[in-house]
């Protein structure tokens, strides 16, 4: 007999939830879990240095929603590029190719991703705030850390929940 997963009642302060340091770039401070949310969706805060770039990628089996909390960022979507300023929001439907990139200083975005199956993937491409020496505990961008494309993509090959299918869309500044 298969028990029924239920989400978890959840309340959460600014500022609160795990911080990570995501390889790819930012803090992530989670807000919901797949795990709090029985797969429901993922909820999370992105904080970003100026011209942080991700690649070209897809989400197989989730869609992406991405709510600009501050700052601005260049979203290229299926060949197309929008700026979204604070208050924007762009939905990547799962399978659509999309990347953005920080125009302004202090830019925070708020992700989700529903269903929430892509957990796995984002704990294999981070680390706790504060595990290691150089992971900059307290630091906005994660202190020493470096940006390690690779391991986004192992940690997709691992456990799934991405697809890098190329190079950020964007000219070099």
């Amino acid at each position: 007999m298969e028990t029924k997963r239920t989400a978890s009642p959840i309340v959460r302060q600014p500022g609160e939830g795990a911080r990570r340091w995501f390889f790819g770039g930012g803090v992530h401070t989670w807000k919901a879990t797949e795990q709090e949310t029985a797969g429901a969706f993922l909820l999370f805060e992105d904080e970003m240095s100026l011209n942080k770039v991700t690649p070209l990628h897809t989400h197989p089996e989730s869609d992406e929603t991405l709510y600009v909390l501050a700052g601005e960022i260049l979203f290229s979507m299926d060949g197309t590029d929008y700026r979204l300023a604070a208050g924007g929001v762009a939905l990547a439907p799962r399978g659509v190719p999309h990347a953005f990139k920080v125009l302004q200083e202090g830019t925070r975005i708020l992700c989700l991703q529903t269903p929430g199956v892509a957990q796995a993937f984002y704990d294999g491409a981070s680390e706790p705030l504060g595990a290691s020496p150089d992971s900059g505990a307290g630091s906005p961008d994660g202190g020493h850390l470096p940006v390690d494309f690779g391991r986004i993509r192992e940690s997709g090959r691992l456990n799934g929940g991405i697809d890098i299918i190329g190079p950020p869309p964007f000219p070099e500044t």
